[in-house]
């Protein structure tokens, strides 16, 4: 399999997965009478991601691209989120699949959801392989930058 055929495959399962996710069935009361307590935190983890994917999608400017290959033309962005974690799309995808989880209550997604972290970790492999060969840099940067986690207080 090709670079771009991997690449797209990646895409297809984590889309997928993300469709599995958001569309399992959502139970009634799962967390009893702290449901709708657990479900506004869910939807709060929820609004976060989704802020934190468009800040994402924003701050790779002309290097934003759907597939884990770096665009031609683009450059490595070292700045804004990025200057605190690699992956801050996946992230972003993590805690929204997170807010999800807690909001439906439905433990089948907690496998899903193991699914995607697995698939975005090798995702991220192969995305950072094809890093490193474009970038010289990325290596530095890659050891000083949390991969998925930013650390708190840096």
């Amino acid at each position: 399999m090709n670079q771009k055929s991997r690449a797209w495959f990646y895409v297809a399962i984590q889309f997928l997965l993300i469709f599995l996710l958001v569309l399992s069935p959502r139970m009634e009361q799962p967390y009893g009478g702290l449901s709708e307590i657990v479900g506004f935190i869910g939807l709060g983890f929820i609004a976060l991601g989704s802020l934190l994917l468009l800040y994402s999608f924003l701050g790779l400017g002309n290097s934003l691209t759907a597939l884990p290959i770096p665009r031609e033309g683009g450059g490595l962005v070292t700045t804004g989120i990025y200057s605190r974690v690699r992956h801050p799309i996946y992230f972003a995808l993590m805690v929204m699949g997170f807010g999800v989880i807690l909001d439906s209550g439905y433990w089948p997604q907690v496998i899903v959801y193991m699914m995607l972290f697995a698939l975005l970790n090798t995702k991220a492999d192969f995305e950072e392989s094809l890093l490193k060969e474009k970038y010289p840099q990325y290596a530095k940067y890659a050891e000083k930058t949390p991969r998925f986690f930013p650390r708190l207080g840096r």
